[in-house]
């Protein structure tokens, strides 16, 4: 057997994420606690209350996502060790820290910043994203080329069927009708603030990259899968791919097929939601998926890994 732990990024969120295995687990307790150390902001309240409503906001939904996805990593590290490792967009960062090339307050900090540089890059009245459900790559960028309003690209490729565009409002309706009559089945406009992975966020990998320069990356113990290329991530490349992942398309369906060349048979998603196992169920049926947010969870997953 070959495990690969997968993290969860932005849009998985919800209130209560991480607080069954926080009141469980000691470990995944202090996780909080580290957090709170560097935040400006009570990240456990932020998770379980949030009474002003800023759990969607990009600034802070980021290291919320990241935290809980650390406390889902806590809760199982001790059990098994992944072969390989991937995340997708802000996922990414987690996989960084458990392949333990970024320690765990520094990578909290600095996607706190990305969330914040994001979701200034581009004001929500100017751009947006959308899901397209039924098209292929070859499909959907062939409709994308013959747009000529503004600027419209494909920012995720999540699995077959379903990959998702971003870029200025105006463009991307006519984009909606175009695919629409090329044979999309549904084109489903997303609640996001902002065309990320998209040309359109330079300015945010700009501010990213001057924030990158005075991290210090270490050796990569554990294989990481990057979302710009699909490939091994080295250490030498990390701050280069994380500026261009922020305005390149996620290759998240040719990641997981490049960890399955590699023989991983076995996907954990650790945080919260299960939107990647549903993900790799539609790209290969044949391999053991299954997650970790909760005691339940976490429980039936050690169950399968036993057999």
């Amino acid at each position: 057997m070959k495990t690969a732990f997968l993290f969860a990024g932005q849009g998985s969120q919800y209130i209560n994420m991480g607080r069954d295995l926080a009141e469980n687990i000691e470990e995944c307790n202090e996780v909080f606690e580290e957090a709170n150390g560097v935040l400006d902001f009570d990240i456990r309240k932020l998770c379980f209350e949030d009474k002003q409503g800023r759990l969607n906001q990009t600034r802070y939904t980021q290291p919320a996502i990241l935290t809980v996805n650390m406390i889902a990593l806590r809760a199982i590290e001790k059990k098994i060790k992944p072969d390989m490792v991937a995340g997708l967009s802000l996922g990414e960062y987690s996989a960084l820290i458990a392949s333990g090339a970024l320690d765990f307050k520094e990578g909290v900090s600095l996607v706190r910043k990305r969330g914040q540089f994001m979701e200034e890059a581009v004001p929500s009245n100017i751009g947006g994203m959308s899901a397209v459900l039924g098209l292929s790559k070859e499909e959907l960028e062939n409709t994308l080329n013959t747009i000529t309003e503004g600027i419209v690209e494909a920012s995720n490729f999540n699995c077959p069927g379903q990959i998702v565009i971003g870029g200025e409002l105006k463009a991307l309706k006519i984009a909606e009708e175009q695919l629409k009559l090329a044979g999309a089945k549904r084109v489903i406009p997303l609640t996001v603030s902002g065309p990320f992975h998209t040309s359109m966020l330079k300015g945010a990998a700009q501010k990213l990259e001057k924030e990158l320069e005075g991290i210090n990356f270490k050796d990569i113990s554990i294989p990481v899968i990057s979302n710009v290329n699909a490939n091994y991530v080295k250490k030498e490349e990390i701050k280069s791919l994380l500026k261009r992942q922020i305005m390149s398309s996620v290759l998240w369906e040719q990641s997981i097929n490049k960890m399955i060349e590699e023989g991983v048979d076995t996907f954990i998603e650790l945080g919260p939601g299960k939107v990647l196992t549903g993900f790799i169920r539609k790209i290969n049926r044949s391999v053991t998926v299954c997650n970790v947010e909760d005691m339940t969870s976490l429980e039936k997953t050690l169950e399968i890994l036993r057999r």
